[in-house]
Formats: C-alpha cells, sequence, structure tokens
C-alpha cells in the first residue's frame, strides 16, 4: 500500500497552482525555500522523531527534550547555519523547550534592554551558548499585573551590590519555562529599591546556577512546578519556581539601557526613551500571531484529509458512502476555520511590517503611533489565540473519535497550544487593555484630534454612525467595500454605544469595572476588523499564479462572513445591516462553501506541511489512514505482553471466585 496517493483525485480537482499558493502562504520565495529546506532536514533525521512522545514518562521525555536540542544545535553549528535558517530548523523540531526562551525572550530581553556595553558582554556568550538563559517575571502571585511583582533588588552602596530577594511565598518567580532545570542566567524582573524609595520593577542578570556543576548558587532555592495539562505536549519543559534568599550582584547587571542606578545610589534616567521597551513586546507578540497561523494550519490540514479520507452514511445499493467532507455541516465548521489560517497569516505578516515601522520610529523619538501600535498588537494576540485554541478542539471534533488517539496528533497540538491564551497577556485582560485605548480615541474626537493606523475609521465616525448598508442580492456581500463598512460601523457604533454608557459614570473607573463585559465585546469587533481589513489590503497586491488570487478572494468572504453570521446579533442589534442583509450574507456563505471544496486539500497542502511535522496519522500526506492506525496502536507499550501485568494479582482470583460462587 505504500506510494498510493489516496488523496490523489483530491489533489486533481484544484483550480490553483499550488507551488504558487506555497510561495504566498510562505511570504516569499526565499522563506519558502529555507522552511522547506529545514523541514525535510529535521524530517529525514531520526533523532528527531517524535511519534512517541505521549508514551513517554515525565523523566524520559525531558532528557530526550535536551537530547533533541543538544543535537539540533550540533546540526546547526555543523551545517553553518544562518540565524533565520537555525530559528526555522528549531520551530520544525516541534518540542517545547529551554532553548524557546533562550533565544526568544532572554537574547532580545537583553538587546532591548542592556546597554550597549551589556550587550557586548552578555550577547555573545548567548549567541554562543555558554549561558543559557530564561526570562523571570511571572510570580505565584502575579501573572498579567506585572506592575504588582513582589520580588526585590535593593541597592548596597557600601559593596555597590543589588540585594536580590524573595520577601514572601507568593513572590517566589513561577512558570518561566528552562527555569526549572537548565537555565544558567535569567533575566529577573524585581522591584527597584534604593535609599528606601521603591522605583517600580526593572530587569536584572541573574546567575543562577554554577558554570561547573549545575548547582545552583547560595540564596537560590529552584526546581521544576510540576506536571501540566496533556500528554507529551509542554511536559517538554521544565517550567520553574525560583526563590532568592537575600542573593547579591554586581550593580552593573541592572539592565541600564533606560535607567540606572550610580555609584553613588542615584536613580538616573537615560537619554533613550523608556518608550523603547515596546518594541520588545511589539516583536515578541508578532511572533506569537504568527505561531497561531501556524498552529491553526496544522490543525486544519489534519481535520481537512481525513474528512476526505472518512466516509459516513449516504451510501445507496451497495454504492461507497459519503465523503464526511462532504457533508455541508462539516464544510460550515472547517472552512472558516482555513479561511481563518490564512486570515492570521497575512494579518501577521503586516505585524511584521509594523514592527519595522514602529522601531524606526522609535529610533527617530517619533511615539506618536506607540500607542496604537500596542493595542493592536495586544488586541491581535488575544484574538488570534482565542480562536487557535477553539479551533484546534473543534479539529478534533470534526475528526470524530479517532482525533481523540494521541496519534491523530491534535490533542497533544491542543496541549502545547492552550497556554498562548495566557502566556504575553491573558486574553480577557489585553482586551480590556484595548478597550481603554477606544474609549480615549472615542473620547477625543469631538477635540479633532485625528485617530491613526487601525483606528482610522473612526474618524469617519459621524458617517458611521448614520449610513446604511446598500446590500440588495446575496452577491453585493462578495465586494469588499460593502463587507469593510458593514464591519467599521459595527465596531465604531459598539465603541460609541460604550463610551456614552461610560459617560453616565461619575467615577470613569467605576464604570469601566461595571461595563467591561460590554467594553470586551467592543474591543473584539474592532479586532475582527482589523484582521478582514488587513485580508482585503493583501488581494490588493498583485498576486501572481494561475487562480491563486481567486482562491484568497473566496477565502477572505469565507473568514468575513463567517464572522459577520456568528456575530449577527452584534450587526443587527447596533443597525449595521438589516435582518434580510444578514440572511442574505449566510445565503453567499453557504454557495462559498461549495468553492472551496474542490480546493480545500490543495489549499491545506499549500502549508507544505512534512508528515513529521504534522505528527498525525490521520493528516497523512497519502491518505492512508486506517492500516497506520491499526499500526501504531500495538507500539503502545500495554501491547509489549499479551497478558497484562497484574492479570495473577487482580484478574484471575476474581473470575475464578465468580466460578466458585456459580456453583454454589
Amino acid at each position: 500500500m505504500e506510494g498510493v496517493d489516496h488523496l490523489a483525485h483530491e489533489r486533481q480537482k484544484a483550480l490553483f497552482d499550488v507551488d504558487e499558493m506555497k510561495v504566498v502562504w510562505a511570504g516569499s520565495r526565499h522563506a519558502l525555500e529555507v522552511s522547506d529546506r529545514m523541514s525535510r532536514l529535521v524530517a529525514s533525521d531520526p533523532a528527531f522523531r517524535k511519534d512517541n512522545r505521549t508514551m513517554l514518562s515525565r523523566k524520559e521525555l525531558f532528557k530526550n527534550t535536551l537530547r533533541k536540542t543538544a543535537h539540533a544545535w550540533k546540526r546547526i553549528i555543523e551545517l553553518h547555519l544562518t540565524e533565520e535558517e537555525a530559528s526555522k530548523l528549531r520551530s520544525f523540531v516541534d518540542e517545547p523547550a529551554f532553548t524557546d526562551l533562550h533565544w526568544g525572550m532572554f537574547v532580545p530581553a537583553i538587546k532591548g534592554q542592556g546597554t550597549d556595553e551589556q550587550q557586548q558582554k552578555w550577547l555573545p556568550l548567548a549567541y554562543k551558548m555558554q549561558i543559557i538563559g530564561c526570562y523571570a517575571q511571572t510570580e505565584l502571585g502575579h501573572g498579567s499585573n506585572v506592575q504588582g511583582l513582589e520580588t526585590t533588588a535593593t541597592f548596597d552602596p557600601k559593596t555597590d551590590e543589588f540585594i536580590v530577594d524573595s520577601p514572601t511565598l507568593t513572590s517566589s518567580k513561577w512558570w518561566p519555562g528552562g527555569l526549572g532545570k537548565v537555565s544558567t542566567h535569567a533575566v529577573v524582573y524585581a522591584r527597584l529599591i534604593t535609599d528606601g524609595q521603591d522605583h517600580g520593577v526593572h530587569g536584572f542578570i541573574v546567575q543562577l546556577r554554577s558554570m561547573d556543576d549545575h548547582m545552583p548558587l547560595p540564596g537560590i532555592t529552584v526546581g521544576d512546578i510540576g506536571m501540566k495539562f496533556g500528554n507529551g505536549a509542554y511536559n517538554t519543559m521544565d517550567n520553574g519556581v525560583l526563590r532568592f534568599d537575600r542573593v547579591r550582584i554586581p550593580r552593573d547587571q541592572m539592565l541600564m539601557r533606560v535607567s540606572e542606578v550610580t555609584r553613588e545610589g542615584k536613580y538616573v534616567m537615560s537619554n533613550v526613551p523608556r518608550q523603547l521597551v515596546y518594541g520588545t513586546m511589539v516583536y515578541v507578540r508578532q511572533t506569537i500571531v504568527s505561531d497561531a497561523s501556524c498552529a491553526l494550519s496544522r490543525a486544519v490540514t489534519i481535520a481537512m484529509r481525513y474528512s476526505a479520507v472518512r466516509r459516513q452514511f449516504g451510501s445507496q445499493n451497495g454504492s461507497p458512502e459519503t465523503q464526511v467532507i462532504d457533508y455541508k455541516t462539516q464544510q460550515s465548521r472547517l472552512f472558516p476555520l482555513l479561511a481563518s489560517a490564512y486570515a492570521f497569516r497575512f494579518v501577521g505578516e503586516w505585524l511584521k511590517w509594523l514592527y519595522t515601522d514602529v522601531n524606526q520610529r522609535l529610533q527617530a523619538s517619533d511615539f506618536s503611533t506607540l500607542p496604537e501600535v500596542h493595542a493592536c498588537t495586544a488586541g491581535l494576540k488575544s484574538l488570534t489565540t482565542s480562536v487557535t485554541a477553539d479551533a484546534i478542539e473543534e479539529c478534533r471534533k470534526l475528526c470524530g473519535g479517532h482525533g481523540y488517539l494521541c496519534s491523530s496528533g491534535l490533542p497533544e497540538l491542543f496541549a502545547v497550544y492552550v497556554p498562548a491564551c495566557t502566556y504575553e497577556g491573558d486574553n480577557v485582560v489585553l482586551l480590556l487593555q484595548v478597550a481603554r485605548y477606544l474609549m480615549k480615541t472615542v473620547s477625543q474626537l469631538p477635540s479633532g484630534k485625528k485617530p491613526v493606523g487601525t483606528t482610522s475609521y473612526m474618524g469617519r465616525v459621524e458617517h458611521l454612525m448614520r449610513c446604511t448598508s446598500n446590500v440588495q442580492r446575496a452577491e453585493d456581500w462578495l465586494k469588499p467595500n460593502v463587507v469593510l463598512q458593514a464591519f467599521e460601523a459595527r465596531a465604531a457604533r459598539m465603541s460609541v454605544a460604550c463610551a456614552e454608557k461610560l459617560s453616565e459614570f461619575a467615577n470613569p473607573e467605576e464604570g469601566f469595572a461595571e461595563l467591561s463585559p460590554n467594553l470586551v465585546e467592543a474591543s473584539a469587533a474592532h479586532c475582527q476588523l482589523i484582521v478582514v481589513s488587513k485580508f482585503i489590503e493583501k488581494l490588493q497586491q498583485d498576486i501572481p499564479g494561475k487562480g491563486v488570487k481567486g482562491q484568497l478572494e473566496i477565502l477572505c468572504s469565507v473568514y468575513a462572513l463567517h464572522l459577520l453570521h456568528k456575530h449577527q446579533g452584534d450587526f443587527l442589534s447596533t443597525g449595521s445591516i438589516t435582518p434580510k442583509q444578514a440572511s442574505l450574507a449566510n445565503d453567499q456563505l453557504l454557495s462559498l462553501y461549495a468553492k472551496v471544496r474542490p480546493n480545500a486539500i490543495a489549499l491545506v497542502d499549500a502549508f507544505n506541511y512534512t508528515d513529521h511535522y504534522l505528527g498525525s496519522v490521520l493528516g497523512r500526506y497519502d491518505g492512508n489512514v486506517y492500516p497506520n492506525l491499526y499500526e501504531e496502536a500495538w507500539k503502545d507499550p500495554l501491547n509489549d505482553s499479551v497478558v497484562p501485568d497484574g492479570y495473577h494479582e487482580y484478574i484471575r482470583p476474581m473470575i475464578k471466585q465468580q466460578l466458585r460462587n456459580a456453583r454454589l
């Protein structure tokens, strides 16, 4: 059976050039070439096998991850990989590991917050992995509220040192990945205290373990916080707990790019603007949005391929049963998720551009766009991770019973992904931050202050409060300007309604707390508008390849109309569209599914994932699911012996006793 493509008939139906779509998904020919080469390099190396992950004990699982990260580092050195290639290789190894935090948080923190001297000292060590770093911010008692952290760093002018201390149990650092067992150093966030005065939270580089025998240094208590949700999954990571008992570090290990403490103990702001720190945050959130499109597209690939392989019901007089993908209910649940993956990919691409733009402005001391960029990245992080987490679970359900098997790849993908809804800003807290920005924007409109960037539609608020949609036929909903107007009107009206309700409160903070559920909904509407508008903007570019742009236009309409249908309560209650128009939008959506159907398998092939990376028997490229599911089952350790351990101890006595009783 090997070598037979069970999905060939599906692939032949495609009405577009898949290779050209791969380029669009990757972002460029160069990016496609690099990721293709790196994913194959990982897939062809037996050292990176991962199909046994869910069967390993925690200790084996963790040691196995250490082996893989060491092997990956060895390959990176031997093959002289560029930074771009190395980071792709690590992502295709597809195993949460301490290296994620070392490269993704520790290095950027020193780059973003260290002085030139500090960077010259620490970065070469980090780049060669002669030190391994993590990012110790979250505490047992505080996560999202960074200002509420309790760890202290008190300056001692007698010795020119900071004393880092955990004054309470809740001030224990708790959750940092890579901290539990591996990191030699950490960027630790603590309240800076000089001369009895608290200057708020600052970053410090602290060595945690001996460079000789890896033992914790005096005054440091450190360990792993225990098993987390799921099999395999994030349990490859040593999320840690850390306590300081008056640990002394040299003064120059405070990250001093933005502010410093002098030898005399004076707290001084440098001439580098505080806002530069935001650059790092925008960068991290932008990678989270790209990761969302990646995780979502993986889940969709598995569910899409399996939906084409699986048949259920509908056979007449001996004909084959119906492919599950042909059921409209399956399409209406799965195709919007496919469209969302593409939508998130393009908004992620735009965020990359935004990050570059903001950085250039920050260097030139132009902070005008910062509040909007902050709100926009916070909102998009929240929206994309929430949708992706729910979508992976939906894909598992779309695969029926077999989706529940670890070998489907979906349970582990879900367990690895869901923490994204919490880290780097809890998703609801982030939407409330967006809401603050939206309320401020609305309140400044009368003064003639022009909203910028993703909020510029608010500048046309008077028109948007009055306008009515001119949709008369279902196909009117295919016009981008018609869709945009409906989404803009809904977002503007929800924000304005919240602002009006807020103005009735004497105390604005009390109003904000009271109305927070409405504010979260207004923020979500604003964020959905951003994604829809960026998808539409993408389609205004020149996109080569036979039929490629046409497919993306269909997916863009599916994305927008599915949202409109799902949230039609908002659209109707704000009067942005009429009930008749809402029902026409749904008619149009259903007819679009028929257009997606022949291209469905080719559209997930365009993600260009290897079978190794997908890690799913159900999502195999060749669709040869059942023989492989059967084979996989026999690999479980429980099948090592035919008669299970414990039979003689527990089962046999029970059976024999029942037989004795039966004779009485």
